[in-house]
């Protein structure tokens, strides 16, 4: 969490003048939470999250806060939201009073301003840094009220850690948390024992009365299904406005072929005009970022452009602004797999082609753009095909302003593997995919696939399977 840890500002209020916080007459059987700086730039609504608890807030969260302010990133945002949302919400009141929260069954908010503290830790581990400041604030709170359980809440794992280490009871922000993700939605199903007549009907005509397959429970919008009997196999899809199973055949795009059932429903669904959003999950070398872009290609002439985005999320926490060179310099690398992706299918073609040059004719006049996703902040997302790679490097609020932000003839496509998290407070239950993909299924314009076999090459396979 280095990065959220900014000097503590010249203007920081001088504690030694400052009374200390008084208790309040208050039941015991409702908690105490004390937030982290990370829970609020990772959501700046998180103090109306603990029902009739009352929630507090170190003053070391708000001087970081406001070094936070200024900024086109979401963090900076959520900052600046979150200090809106306080200076509103005090009102006639002192940030050392503790303040209603809004709502009937909410509890009430304060700020706590001294941060000493029956055990010190800045002398337990060595350092006066805001991280221990804060474990001091919520240490003050348990001193202050020992008869209420007082709880640290940080997305940050080591501050969790030393909070514990010192006897605190720390938890990680669960709002937007996905509970089990063995039962994240996948978007396919096997069927057994589908009758010769219905897997006749599906080749024959394309199609079949779903309540003829299923005859008890109506199948999900837009989900996928291998239908199989001891003879014959047959992929199907079920369209919600027709009510039918249709036949979802292995369809070229940009000359790329689906070398799987799971590529193939991925095609069809990115392919589909009636799917405005789609996700794709899966491990490295499953084809999630090459499907998307080869079909986005292929329905180029129904679109003002197509934009290929992902989060820039540097390796080892290393700050781009110390790398050499100009701002595109800094960026290409992180693009580069992106670039690679449209190389391997521009060479499917000889350089003599025309689908060969037409793709640097794409890029040369802007129709196709591949830019880190912060880029896309102020344009105009109508009649766009929108890919977000790397989707679960995203919050939940991240993936909600995208989608949102989407015009009239746009269509979205978020990939990723929500196992492979580059950013420190989001893992694989609290990533933008993983919310996305729980919370938006049995939509009609929505469609989901996971896919699980690679098809990179033998080798990648057995990394994936083996290390």
């Amino acid at each position: 969490m280095q990065k959220f840890r900014a000097r503590i500002s010249t203007r920081m209020w001088n504690l030694t003048v400052r009374p200390k916080l008084m208790p309040r007459k208050k039941t015991t059987d409702t908690k105490i939470f004390v937030l982290d700086t990370s829970v609020i730039l990772y959501d700046h609504n998180a103090i109306n999250n603990f029902e009739e608890h009352d929630v507090a807030i170190p003053i070391t969260v708000l001087e970081e806060l406001d070094n936070f302010k200024k900024g086109n990133d979401t963090i900076n945002f959520e900052a600046r939201e979150f200090i809106r949302f306080l200076d509103k919400l005090s009102g006639q009141y002192t940030l050392q009073d503790w303040i209603p929260l809004n709502g009937p069954t909410k509890g009430k908010f304060c700020v706590i301003m001294d941060e000493s503290s029956s055990v010190d830790a800045r002398k337990v581990f060595g350092d006066n840094k805001a991280d221990h400041k804060i474990l001091n604030a919520a240490i003050h709170m348990r001193d202050l009220y020992p008869s209420r359980k007082v709880i640290m809440v940080t997305k940050d794992v080591n501050l969790r850690l030393k909070a514990k280490s010192l006897g605190l009871t720390a938890e990680d922000f669960e709002t937007g948390k996905i509970k089990n993700l063995d039962t994240l939605y996948r978007g396919i199903s096997n069927i057994e024992d589908v009758s010769e007549t219905h897997l006749e009907s599906i080749y024959t005509n394309g199609n079949i009365e779903a309540k003829k397959v299923f005859k008890k429970e109506k199948p999900l919008a837009n989900h996928f299904y291998i239908l199989k009997n001891n003879r014959k196999s047959a992929l199907a899809t079920y369209n919600p406005f027709t009510e039918s199973l249709e036949r979802v055949d292995k369809r070229n795009a940009y000359g790329i072929k689906p070398k799987n059932a799971e590529q193939a429903f991925a095609m069809d669904a990115i392919l589909n005009p009636e799917i405005r959003l789609v996700t794709i999950q899966g491990v490295a070398g499953t084809g999630k970022t090459l499907i998307a872009l080869a079909c986005a290609l292929e329905q180029r002439s129904q679109f003002r452009q197509i934009y290929l985005a992902r989060p820039v999320i540097p390796l080892s926490n290393k700050d781009i602004g110390y790398l050499p060179g100009d701002i595109k310099s800094k960026l290409n690398p992180y693009m580069e797999p992106l670039w690679d992706n449209l190389k391997f299918i521009q060479n499917q073609w000889k350089e003599n082609d025309k689908e060969h040059a037409k793709l640097n004719e794409l890029v040369e006049n802007e129709k196709l753009v591949v830019t880190p996703l912060a880029y896309i902040r102020g344009r105009s997302l109508s009649n766009i095909m929108f890919i977000v790679d790397e989707a679960q490097n995203l919050t939940p609020l991240e993936v909600k302003t995208i989608i949102t932000r989407a015009g009239e003839g746009t269509k979205i496509i978020f990939t990723g593997d929500i196992y492979q998290i580059d950013t420190p407070y989001l893992d694989a239950q609290s990533n933008g995919l993983s919310y996305l993909i729980d919370r938006i299924r049995d939509q009609n314009i929505y469609a989901h696939i996971t896919l699980e076999k690679g098809e990179r090459s033998e080798l990648a396979n057995l990394a994936n399977e083996l290390l």
